[in-house]
């Protein structure tokens, strides 16, 4: 199985394992030359948020989804470290579910491999409050790489 296409998926709280998401994702894409898709996926009330940190008019039909995450900087730290390793990268926005929207940016980017972050938590925590990550396992149309966070 070659690799084409890498979707390294980011949210809100990815912004404190940056490093190791990076490293997780350039281990494989400098290798085999695969692209990676940096996606940034929003709740309806991250990107309303987001928005109005960065002064975007959601009135105005002049930006979308895929603007306001190359604006976000967990997506410029990311383009930093694939700049330094000469490994090509796409920028994708998208709002709805977290879960369920990276699964779909990982059908309609036809990745070859799905990279996610998220924490340890205990069976009950995951029970009570849901896991992202473990949706993403279950449902991802390609196999994917877990980046945890321990802290």
């Amino acid at each position: 199985m070659s690799l084409d296409t890498i979707l390294l998926a980011v949210g809100p709280t990815d912004s404190d394992r940056i490093d190791e998401l990076a490293q997780a994702v350039i281990e494989v894409a400098a290798p085999t030359g695969a692209t990676v898709v940096l996606a940034h996926v929003f709740t309806s009330d991250e990107y309303a948020e987001v928005c109005d940190r960065l002064d975007f008019d959601q009135q105005r039909d002049d930006f979308d989804a895929n603007d306001v995450a190359n604006h976000h900087a967990t997506i410029r730290e990311l383009e930093r470290a694939l700049d330094e390793h000469d490994i090509s990268y796409d920028i994708r926005g998208a709002v709805g579910d977290h879960g369920e929207t990276i699964v779909d940016l990982a059908e309609t980017t036809d990745a070859d491999r799905v990279v996610v972050g998220g924490r340890k938590r205990s069976p009950a925590g995951k029970a009570v409050f849901g896991s992202t990550a473990q949706d993403i396992l279950l449902s991802s149309p390609a196999p994917v790489t877990f980046v945890r966070n321990d802290s």
